[in-house]
């Protein structure tokens, strides 16, 4: 084995579905390269358990590239893992220690049921997306980029706030396993846009309810969710979400 190569020992979360009951199940991980990002290091752990018959360890991942928000996971009692501002898939094995014994577990939330092993049905998401999540505008031809003067300090708070992956990672984190830090952040990037101001009030109350009726907690700024968001949204944007809410009530 190469000098900086690791030995692990895994305990993986194992469960068939929603209705079923799960159980950690330890893992041999061994040889393992310091180059490796965490989920390769789990494509070498798979194909060990197919080449002797057992079946894989089901996970989620997409880009690979930290901008999809799909491969989220709990590690060691953290959302995506020890790193701040990462995601799993852009954690690297560099960060672990030879020896070490590894905790992997799904995303734990009423709203984000179980499918298999570590993958968790995150449609409560898309829900809330569809409930108001976007612009209403007639279709034509492009406008202009500078039809509609936005000041850049609005423009940044926008776009930071539309940095969010929806991965879910918020929820894993927050002892009442609230949705406030994603539904805000997609809020607040519409609701500071001239562009998203004629549906504010709306928007604000159909994607709370929603949120809501997806069985998500309430927030009670513990913090625990910025810490773990892979692209650092502030929870300003709870505060923020909060006023336009209580502004469309006031305004009804």
């Amino acid at each position: 084995m190469p000098e900086n190569n690791l030995n692990l020992t895994l305990h993986v979360w194992r469960q068939n579905g929603q209705g079923s009951k799960g159980k950690m199940v330890e893992y041999k991980a061994d040889d393992i390269s310091t180059d490796m990002s965490f989920l390769e290091m789990l494509d070498v752990v798979n194909e060990s358990l197919i080449k002797d018959g057992e079946d894989p360890i089901a996970f989620d991942s997409d880009c690979r590239e930290g901008i999809c928000g799909t491969c989220g996971m709990v590690i060691d009692g953290v959302a995506h893992g020890p790193e701040r501002a990462t995601t799993v898939c852009q954690l690297h094995m560099r960060h672990f220690n030879n020896g070490d014994k590894i905790y992997i577990e799904p995303f734990r939330a009423k709203g984000f049921p179980v499918i298999k092993d570590l993958v968790v049905d995150r449609t409560s998401f898309d829900n809330i997306i569809k409930a108001g999540g976007y612009i209403s505008a007639n279709t034509g031809s492009a406008p202009d980029a500078n039809e509609i003067l936005i000041p850049k300090d609005v423009a940044d708070r926008a776009m930071d706030s539309a940095a969010c992956i929806g991965c879910g990672a918020c929820v894993a984190a927050c002892p009442n396993a609230s949705a406030s830090l994603f539904t805000s952040a997609k809020i607040s990037h519409l609701a500071v846009l001239p562009q998203g101001k004629p549906e504010s009030q709306s928007r604000v109350v159909s994607m709370v309810q929603q949120m809501d009726s997806e069985g998500f907690g309430s927030c009670s700024n513990h913090g625990e969710c910025e810490a773990v968001c892979p692209k650092e949204i502030s929870i300003s944007n709870i505060a923020r979400m909060r006023r336009e809410y209580f502004k469309a009530l006031v305004g009804k």
